[in-house]
């Protein structure tokens, strides 16, 4: 009998979840991922924000392959994020055509430059400017309409890319209603480039639909489905669901490697507090409520560190 062959688990990035140390610390508790992706730089009108400089810094990131992503709207804005990775030292990076948020697709980032193959196919362009880096694109099927990605297909076929994650939704939806699996798989379909599926992947079940029905897949994305099981990728890979003794143990010793670092990076318990709450905002959805409020209502390390200890017991 064959063994079942597995594929890679790429860990998509979330702006305010999945940062350096969330990435470090859930590599080496958890692992069974491909490729960890930062959120996306983005140049601003004076230059890039502090903490997404920090982020990409090579030695504040330990993971094994780690993939920059850029948000841009023009060759210029390009060329100068790509000028930053370089300078950083990164021989790759992910071109965000995929973003949802009304304030960025107003300007034509993200989802909101899927509608405009002339502006695409400029930084697709760009690209050839950086001959000793490799790109993918991250995107979805479109902003309004699942047309708009097959209207690109030809143009994003005809240039050298490493990969293209498709998230099967349109930008207008963000992150909610159906996936659209047709409108996949008339891309999957027609696509030359290796393609890795993206959207509402939270069991191994939901995996194994993913490459039953496209066999060729080159991997899948998760995002939000890492954050409510950070084991997903692991029990997928070794093909064995953690009990809930060794999820348990394992998530204490995630928020322990967390807590103790943003404890000596922030300022103050305020600071500490609210960063902290991100990490149980998906976590464990079956977590008795009761504790969950209390831990989201806590303004004390102290009210904070009882709440976690009752949930983790």
């Amino acid at each position: 009998m064959l063994e079942e062959k597995k594929i890679p688990i790429h860990f998509a990035p979330l702006q305010g979840y999945t940062d350096a140390p969330y990435r470090n610390a859930h590599e080496s508790v958890f692992g069974g991922i491909e490729a960890y992706y930062t959120p996306f730089v983005r140049l601003e009108r004076d230059g890039f924000r502090n903490r997404e400089l920090r982020d990409i810094e090579q030695e504040n990131n330990t993971v094994k392959r780690i993939i920059p992503q850029l948000i841009a709207a023009t060759p210029d804005e390009m060329r100068k994020v790509m000028s930053l990775f370089q300078e950083k030292g990164y021989s790759e990076a992910d071109l965000n055509m995929g973003c949802p948020f009304p304030m960025l697709v107003h300007r034509h980032k993200g989802s909101g430059i899927l509608p405009y193959p002339e502006e695409v196919e400029k930084l697709l362009q760009c690209m050839e400017e950086f001959p000793d880096m490799q790109f993918s694109v991250k995107m979805r099927l479109g902003w309004e309409n699942p047309q708009e990605c097959l209207a690109l297909l030809p143009l994003l076929n005809k240039y050298p890319l490493k990969q293209i994650t498709l998230h099967a939704r349109v930008g207008k939806q963000q992150y909610k209603g159906e996936t659209n699996w047709d409108s996949f798989e008339a891309f999957y379909n027609e696509c030359k480039h290796p393609l890795i599926y993206n959207g509402d992947i939270t069991t191994i079940e939901d995996i194994n639909k993913v490459t039953e029905r496209f066999p060729n897949i080159a991997g899948v994305m998760i995002g939000r489905g890492l954050l409510v099981n950070p084991a997903l990728a692991a029990e997928y890979q070794q093909g064995v669901k953690l009990s809930r003794e060794e999820m348990l143990l394992k998530i204490k010793n995630l928020h322990s490697i967390l807590f103790h670092y943003y404890e000596a990076h922030l300022q103050g318990n305020d600071q500490l507090l609210n960063k902290m709450k991100t990490f149980w905002e998906y976590l464990l959805p079956e977590m008795d409520r009761k504790l969950k409020k209390k831990i989201h209502k806590s303004t004390k390390v102290e009210v904070y560190n009882s709440a976690v200890y009752e949930a983790l017991k």
